[in-house]
């Protein structure tokens, strides 16, 4: 994690600017109502009303919980002999529970409705069936909205590693990165195109993006892209798709505002839940207090340099206040990088892909982490800051504890 082993265990110092356990990375109390700034507006910080109990439970081993018996298995689904052996030569043998439930539904043609948590396997659920789709039609189209960069380019890194040998283009069409090359991309028509709804849209603007021949749209982590004011573009973009489209709608959470979208969007729906319970049962959850006469970063540090905190994922509320704690963190000998909005395409993926090939053993992020990050063996999600609703608090420690394995989530109150 240090720069060097002599670095290992030694003494906090007091480099760069210190925070107080009651302010967050910007330096704003919790109890602020100041909005975060969010595309088609913000909403009001609620985080310090969350009861802080809910941020204390204790991890179920697996000889705890209830073990899933899927009903069919990977190679019993009606898609094609070479999907099939991309899908083992990955080392999928047996589905999850929303790709055991989802399959079969898509590959009728049904619209659906996935209510699954983070990390239950749903990009896998919707891709296998419309990789075949594409397989048994070369002429189909497919758009993939997704909130946040870090999602689309997660889709279609998954998407490559399906269709491998397939011939099926892709191109992934987000904010931050150079629009030129995507247009370019979008003159070969590619069967599957990913993107956020702001540069989505900002395509078809520019006429470079025409929705017309699509016959079938996932709307992937729809309650994000509601809660950060994407509504707009939405039915902007749905509206240029036929009535007749086959659309595929997948959330963590079915309030009454996403009822709302799914009674706009979608046809006599196929409605799937998998979800069992609030918070991953595999992560370990607990809360820090600053003591009296301790600053909270000095918490941190000591935090950081246990043998237990071997790959950290940090959140702060601020992109301000994300940036300003990376730099501390490499002045103070740790080996850490930073994800924000203020950050281009470009350097977002390196800084992901450091923390991902362990170049990085922490990587301090604003809640553009919270969904569409899947980096292997994260041992500890600490929130810096408190998150503003609790929803946001399940998706961020949703990025450890995966795949079986034991996780830890700290939160500093």
């Amino acid at each position: 994690m240090y720069k060097n082993s002599s670095d290992r265990r030694r003494k906090p110092n007091s480099k760069g600017r210190s925070f107080s356990s009651s302010r967050g990375l910007s330096g704003r109390r919790f109890s602020s109502s100041n909005g975060r700034g969010r595309k088609g507006g913000g909403r009001n910080f609620t985080g310090s009303k969350i009861n802080i109990s809910r941020f204390v439970s204790k991890a179920i081993s697996l000889e705890e919980t209830n073990i899933f018996s899927p009903k069919n298995k990977f190679s019993d689904f009606a898609i094609s002999e070479s999907l099939k052996r991309n899908i083992l030569s990955k080392g999928y043998n047996t589905p999850t529970p929303i790709q055991d439930s989802s399959v079969p539904i898509i590959l009728e043609g049904r619209d659906i409705v996935g209510i699954a948590n983070t990390g239950t396997g749903k990009t896998g659920a919707f891709l296998i069936p419309l990789i075949d789709k594409i397989l048994r039609n070369r002429s189909e189209k497919i758009l993939i909205m997704v909130p946040t960069r870090e999602l689309a380019l997660q889709v279609e890194e998954e998407f490559i590693s399906f269709s491998g040998g397939l011939g099926i283009r892709s191109v992934s069409c987000v904010g931050g990165a150079n629009i030129g090359s995507q247009i370019r991309v979008l003159k070969n028509r590619p069967n599957i195109v990913v993107g956020t709804p702001g540069r989505l849209k900002d395509l078809m603007e520019r006429k470079a993006l025409n929705l017309s021949g699509f016959g079938t749209v996932v709307l992937d982590e729809a309650d994000r892209m509601l809660d950060m004011g994407f509504i707009g573009d939405m039915k902007f973009i749905l509206s240029k798709m036929s009535l007749k489209r086959h659309t595929l709608f997948f959330s963590a959470t079915l309030s009454s505002d996403i009822e709302k979208l799914v009674g706009s969007f979608l046809n006599n729906p196929v409605r799937i839940s998998v979800k069992k319970r609030e918070t991953v049962s595999s992560v370990e959850q607990n809360i820090i207090r600053t003591p009296k006469g301790k600053d909270k970063l000095d918490v941190l540090h000591d935090l950081l340099i246990t043998q237990e905190c071997r790959k950290v994922l940090v959140f702060g509320r601020t992109k301000y206040g994300v940036e300003k704690l990376a730099k501390i963190l490499i002045q103070r000998g740790f080996k850490a990088e930073s994800i924000h909005g203020n950050k281009t395409q470009n350097k977002r993926q390196k800084s992901l892909s450091l923390f991902k090939s362990n170049k990085v053993s922490i990587l301090v992020a604003t809640d553009v982490a919270a969904r569409g990050i899947d980096v292997d063996d994260i041992s500890h999600v600490i929130n810096y800051d408190i998150p503003a609703t609790y929803d946001d608090y399940i998706h961020r420690i949703g990025r450890t504890g995966r795949a079986g394995k034991k996780g830890c989530a700290l939160t500093f109150i």
